[in-house]
């Protein structure tokens, strides 16, 4: 697992395993910087490892204050590395995952929701906002979104392969469609690229290799709308997802149709 420009056995095997079953690439970078850390804390390669040096990394990440969500997303990452490339299942039946507090989430008012769409510093900031409240989109799939997933006849929105490589259809109001309508037309142009139909195209375009805009560019501009709007409460934009479910809650929705909307399981 060396850190070089040379990739390693271990860790090419490793990224092949991981390639073979489709694991989201992020979810891929996330599991190698997991056994580097493994294997920086051991001073060799992870597949010398014995089981009680398992059990003492684990204690070492408690100890040094590590929080409980990083710990486990990290022994994931080893554990795969143990469970499929080295087929060790004694080291990886040493693996534990810690439960981690229920906390709520936090959530805004509608008022307060009212004054951060208002205060967005942009008809493209107000659009992708107004689509991760009044649609509950993530982030990842609100910049994700092609032209061709609106269905403005439906008034439905095709989310494709979202989180669990599920597709989805999501409720698209009335308002989110005409500030969909007016930002078609204010929508730069100069970062699409010749031969891909209209409805293939990103619906906020990025400004390198053909890519869409970035979730931390997006989470930038509801960061921007929020201290305008003068919010006091730490909220982050998946806020803005966790508003949209517990508004309709309040209103008398049904909690499954809001799980099958939020695309939960």
């Amino acid at each position: 697992m060396s850190e070089t420009n040379t990739v390693s056995p271990l860790r090419q095997h490793m990224i092949e395993d991981m390639v073979a079953r489709k694991l989201n690439p992020h979810t891929q970078r996330s599991h190698i910087q997991s056994c580097k850390r493994f294997a920086a804390w051991l001073k060799r390669s992870p597949d010398t490892a014995t089981p009680d040096e398992v059990r003492r990394f684990q204690l070492h990440l408690i100890e040094s204050g590590t929080s409980i969500c990083n710990r486990n997303r990290i022994m994931t990452g080893v554990r795969f590395l143990f469970r499929v490339t080295l087929r060790r299942h004694d080291l990886a039946a040493e693996v534990w995952h810690l439960k981690e507090p229920q906390k709520l989430p936090p959530v805004l008012s509608p008022e307060e929701v009212k004054r951060v769409l208002t205060m967005a510093t942009s008809l493209k900031a107000r659009t992708m906002l107004s689509l991760a409240y009044g649609c509950g989109l993530r982030a990842g799939e609100v910049v994700r979104l092609r032209a061709g997933d609106i269905d403005s006849e439906q008034k439905i929105i095709r989310i494709v392969q979202s989180k669990g490589r599920k597709d989805r259809h999501v409720m698209l109001p009335a308002e989110v469609l005409k500030l969909l309508r007016q930002w078609w037309k204010a929508r730069p142009t100069a970062y699409d690229y010749g031969g891909v139909a209209p409805e293939h195209r990103w619906l906020f375009p990025g400004r390198s290799n053909h890519h869409p805009l970035t979730t931390r560019q997006f989470s930038r501009l509801f960061k921007e709308a929020a201290r305008a709007a003068g919010l006091r409460k730490t909220v982050s934009l998946h806020s803005l997802r966790h508003s949209f479910a517990t508004h309709l809650l309040e209103r008398g929705r049904d909690i499954r149709v809001i799980q099958a909307l939020l695309g939960r399981s």
